[in-house]
């Protein structure tokens, strides 16, 4: 389920931490109905809207807000700089500004320092792929599993974003995005984590799961990270949905196809917590 407001069994508080040179808002949202005992999981989730667009309360109407509720974990979602401010790697680099200070209030925030996720929609998605990544390569922490959906993760045209121009996002509004993310890095090589899709070597990578729509423009995309996941030995999977364009689950929540879509994602973040940690 969606919510346009604080769900009562919820609750959720501001932090403002050092970022670099700047200040980040985090937006930290938990289940009133904390066990204390059993320290949940953490996802760290970054709102999605082109990387030019949105903020952290779009939690609220994401699947993150089920994390919450239904599964009892604590998300945090950071207010990372949008690309019409500061291109690439800003955002990149305020997102993992936000995943070291979980990894290092981990006690304080009541969470299992051992299962942090990196997740997000659309372009959060490609901020969740980019950020673990950046973590193992730069060995800074261990993330647990990821759960970037229908992620924007390559800057080139495949087949499915390639004169695709179905409702919320599509080829021209993709090109647009793209441009001013990476509008810094003319005539030169795009970074892995600038556009995680450029990135030859999958080995070592946290599980992944997603789900995208047919007729989304980054159905090809979100395959194919997940197949070359699969190729580098790392456990990944994607469920695909006939009919779903961009977002399609958020913005027609209470169809019968978005609510099992919502379902089978609370189901596999549960599958996922039994099966895998990382140490940190």
């Amino acid at each position: 389920m969606l919510f346009t407001r604080l769900p009562d069994n919820v609750i959720s508080e501001y932090r403002t931490i050092p970022a670099g040179r700047k200040r980040l808002e985090l937006l930290i949202v938990r289940s009133a109905y904390v066990d204390k005992l059993n320290k949940p999981p953490c996802v760290l989730w970054m709102h999605g809207g082109g990387f030019l667009l949105g903020r952290p309360e779009v939690l609220y109407k994401s699947r993150a807000i089920d994390l919450v509720t239904r599964c009892g974990a604590v998300v945090v979602s950071p207010r990372y700089t949008l690309s019409v401010r500061a291109p690439y790697p800003q955002a990149v680099i305020e997102c993992h500004h936000a995943l070291l200070y979980i990894l290092r209030h981990a006690e304080e925030l009541g969470i299992n320092k051992d299962q942090i996720i990196a997740g997000g929609e659309s372009a959060g998605g490609g901020l969740a792929a980019a950020l673990c990544m950046y973590a193992l390569d730069h060995h800074t922490a261990n993330i647990a599993f990821q759960l970037p959906l229908y992620p924007m993760i390559d800057c080139y045209d495949t087949d499915s974003s390639r004169d695709n121009h179905e409702r919320v996002w599509n080829t021209r509004r993709n090109h647009i995005a793209w441009r001013i993310y990476l509008r810094n890095l003319k005539g030169r090589r795009i970074p892995v984590y600038a556009s995680p899709a450029r990135r030859r070597d999958f080995r070592n990578l946290p599980p992944c799961y997603s789900f995208v729509g047919d007729i989304d423009p980054f159905h090809d995309e979100t395959l194919t990270y997940i197949e070359n996941l699969k190729k580098a030995g790392v456990p990944a999977e994607a469920d695909v949905y006939e009919g779903f364009y961009h977002a399609y689950d958020r913005i027609q929540s209470q169809t019968p196809e978005a609510k099992r879509a919502a379902d089978v994602f609370v189901r596999k973040f549960q599958e996922y917590c039994e099966r895998y940690t990382a140490e940190n």
